[in-house]
This record gives structure tokens, C-alpha cells and sequence, in this order.
């Protein structure tokens, strides 16, 4: 199929999107911030990865500028670069406060995070995307992004940087697609985080919506912002070309 980096790997989408790749027979980099549970997430997607793929670990935090250059370096090893997500993200403050009471560390870390980390794992890979017959950005967005949400303030003003951030350069780049998509309410730890004490189990898990998502991917959708739930429908997705 093809090579890709995920990140945020560990747990959550981002687990579910390696996964499902790997299930596809991409090639992968994956990473995370924490050691131990990127080792454990490594473990379970291994059995998954198609005979002449391979699979990647590197452990670190992409705010990080040598992380990101590992990253890069690890699938420039491995062939090259076909597709990257940007799915590693920081939920900021928590209990989530309001704007007025923000701390502004949180915000500028949320804001590293969220929108120049990914901007600048972009523009590192750009090189090798570039190599590609069909190069792709995969952000990941949320609702949060364009609706107003009481306590949601700096996360919600860091996914809209980001929405903006794929508009521009899917414009600047017509030769790459880039999708910011956003993946509605999951059952999720970062939910969980979100919504401290209260029952979130009537969310979906990744697992069951990820496979709409990667579609869009191997479908080579348009450049876009795409909503999860809109894409279970879209008769697009059956009559694409499948990504290299």
C-alpha cells in the first residue's frame, strides 16, 4: 500500500488508525510520548502487519524537534513517505477551565502541540512527501473547532489553528492532499479526561469508526475538512483509487 507515520500511537485513534493500516499492509512509523505504552501498543499491531511491511516504534514527544527528525529519518530507513498523521494532540488544561482563567502555559503547550508540531513534522517530512506518487496530510480535528463549548476554549482555538492550517496548505501544496478530519466523540482516555467522573461508555470506540476514516485515505478523497460521521455514508469512498 504504502508508508506512513502515525502519531500519537499508544492508545486511542491513533492506535486504531495504526492498526488498521497495518491490517491494510502500509508500512509504519508510530510513536508516542510514553515509552512503555508505545512498547505495549508496538506488541499488539505487530501480529497485524501484513507480510513485507514492517512496523517502527520511536518513542518521544513531536513538540520536539529531534523527535520529529527521528521520525522523518525512521521512514526515510523504510522507503520513504506516503501519508503522515498528525493525530498526537494535548487536550491543555483540565478540568477544562474557561478562557478567562486559562493558563496561559497550558495554552502556548497546547498550542505547540496542536498546531506547530504538526506544521513542523510537515514541513520536515516535506522532502520525502514530496517523493511520493500521491502524498498525503491527515489531521486530526475536532468539533470543538468551529462550535463554542463552555471550558473547550483552548483546545477548541488550537483544532480551529489546525482546520485553518490544512486550508492553507492543501492551497499552497496542490500536489498534496491534505484532509483535516474531525472524529466526533469517541470513547476515548482523553475524553474521559475531558468529562472527569461521568459515564462516557455510550460513545463509540476508535475501532469501530476507524475503518471510514482510513477509506478516505486509500479512496484519495479531495482535500478537505471531513466530518467521521458524514463519511459512513459518502458513495466516494467505494469508487476511489486506492493511495499507493
Amino acid at each position: 500500500m504504502g508508508n506512513a507515520v502515525v502519531t500519537g500511537a499508544s492508545r486511542g485513534l491513533g492506535r486504531a488508525i495504526a492498526q488498521e493500516l497495518a491490517e491494510r499492509g502500509w508500512t509504519l512509523v508510530v510513536d508516542a510520548r510514553h515509552g512503555d505504552a508505545l512498547a505495549e501498543a508496538e506488541r499488539a499491531i505487530l501480529p497485524l502487519v501484513a507480510p513485507g511491511a514492517s512496523l517502527v516504534a520511536v518513542a518521544g514527544d513531536v513538540a520536539d524537534a529531534d523527535h520529529r527528525r527521528a521520525l522523518v529519518a525512521a521512514a526515510h530507513a523504510l522507503g520513504g513517505l506516503d501519508l503522515l498523521v498528525n493525530n498526537a494532540s494535548t487536550l491543555g488544561a483540565t478540568p477544562l477551565p474557561s478562557l478567562v482563567t486559562y493558563p496561559l502555559d497550558e495554552l502556548e503547550r497546547a498550542l505547540r502541540v496542536n498546531v506547530v508540531a504538526p506544521l513542523a513534522l510537515v514541513q520536515e517530512a516535506m522532502a520525502l512527501l514530496r517523493r511520493s506518487a500521491r502524498p498525503a496530510v491527515l489531521n486530526i480535528t475536532s468539533d470543538a473547532s468551529v462550535e463554542a463549548y463552555e471550558g473547550w476554549g483552548g483546545y477548541g482555538l488550537s483544532k480551529a489553528a489546525l482546520d485553518h492550517l490544512s486550508a492553507v496548505m492543501a492551497v499552497e501544496e496542490p500536489s498534496l492532499l491534505v484532509w483535516a478530519v474531525d472524529p466526533g466523540d469517541l470513547r476515548t482516555q482523553m475524553h474521559q479526561d475531558a468529562f472527569p467522573g461521568e459515564d462516557i461508555s455510550d460513545r463509540p470506540l476508535p475501532e469501530e469508526v476507524v475503518s471510514d476514516l482510513v477509506r478516505l485515505v486509500e479512496a484519495g478523497m479531495p482535500s478537505g475538512r471531513y466530518r467521521l460521521s458524514d463519511l459512513r455514508s459518502a458513495p466516494e469512498l467505494a469508487l476511489g483509487t486506492p493511495h499507493p
